[in-house]
């Protein structure tokens, strides 16, 4: 049974610049790091937005055998309250276009966007007003 999303990995080739670059992005710093310093990581992970989900940077170098170097696979979209803002935010801090913003459906809120950072992993972003329902339904309850 699917219980919901645990972690999601980026590879970076400079740990330590993508601890930085995703420090700046999250405003938090990684709440795990392995080995512990005073050793140079080669995993980091953060916590991020309602749930505490996970996002974990891997030192390339631990990529399976035959893991694409290039951008592209599966997009994982966090849900942002303000779209347009934060793609103009991860732009000027160097990430580039991978998806515009794009309006889905029948104009009910719905859009993503898409970066690749500048350590070649894709980062999806969206408006989700379902995301938003289910925040407000479990204040409710």
């Amino acid at each position: 049974m699917f219980r919901g999303f645990a972690t999601m990995s980026f590879y970076a080739d400079d740990l330590a610049a993508a601890r930085d670059w995703y420090t700046q992005l999250l405003d938090v710093e990684p709440y795990y790091a392995y080995p512990p310093a005073p050793a140079a990581p080669a995993y980091l992970e953060f916590r991020i937005g309602d749930d505490a989900d996970e996002l974990g940077i891997i030192d390339r170098r631990y990529a399976p055998a035959g893991a694409a170097a290039a951008p592209g696979g599966a997009v994982m979209h966090w849900h942002v309250d303000d779209l347009p803002a934060t793609v103009r935010k991860l732009l000027a801090m160097g990430a580039t276009e991978y998806q515009p913003i794009t309006e889905h459906g029948d104009g009910s809120g719905f859009a993503t966007a898409s970066v690749v950072d500048p350590f070649g992993n894709v980062l999806g972003v969206m408006h989700n007003p379902h995301y938003l329902d289910v925040l407000a339904a479990r204040a409710k309850a």
